[in-house]
């Protein structure tokens, strides 16, 4: 449990009270500190995160929220090619709504369109921040300038290749 009140949500939390804000509007910025930084990049197992910021509009009533914004970050990934580290940056744009959760009662589970929970009020930006640095991280990450070369089977294409001859009187 943080000072506020609330409860912590991972490395990164920023809880807001939406509750507070004018007419439904505001704008939440959200910094990581490298410290959070590098507990978000363990979790997410890569070699590093640094320069966080998620910047986020909110438009709606305090019973439906509409959270628009970027997140941004310059990631350090590992290359599935060559499995060199390099570093790459991450832009990754945002569209959330949110709503009371004693709306989402009798809510059918199957409809594709749920809206996310606020929870007594309010938003975690942080978790939101660090979810969809997430979504943009690349899953095959690929260091610039370097290309996937298959191997081609030539003559010899294997280490049965002897054997077959071996079969075939070749030998």
């Amino acid at each position: 449990m943080t000072r506020d009140g609330s409860q912590a949500s991972g490395p990164l939390a920023r809880w807001v009270n939406v509750e507070r804000l004018p007419q439904g509007r505001g704008a939440v910025t959200v910094e990581a500190s490298p410290a959070e930084c590098a507990a978000l990049a363990a979790d997410f197992g890569i070699p590093g995160i640094r320069d966080l910021v998620g910047r986020f509009a909110i438009a709606g009533s305090t019973s439906r929220l509409t959270v628009t914004g970027t997140v941004e970050a310059q990631v350090t990934q590992v290359c599935t090619v060559s499995l060199e580290p390099f570093e790459t940056p991450v832009r990754e744009p945002v569209e959330v709504v949110f709503t009371d959760t004693d709306r989402l009662a009798g809510t059918d589970a199957e409809e594709a369109d749920i809206p996310d929970p606020l929870v007594g009020g309010r938003i975690d930006f942080g978790a939101l921040t660090a979810e969809f640095l997430a979504l943009g991280l690349d899953p095959y990450p690929r260091k610039p300038g370097i290309a996937f070369e298959p191997v081609v089977a030539g003559e010899d294409a294997g280490p049965f290749d002897q054997l077959r001859r071996l079969r075939d009187g070749e030998a």
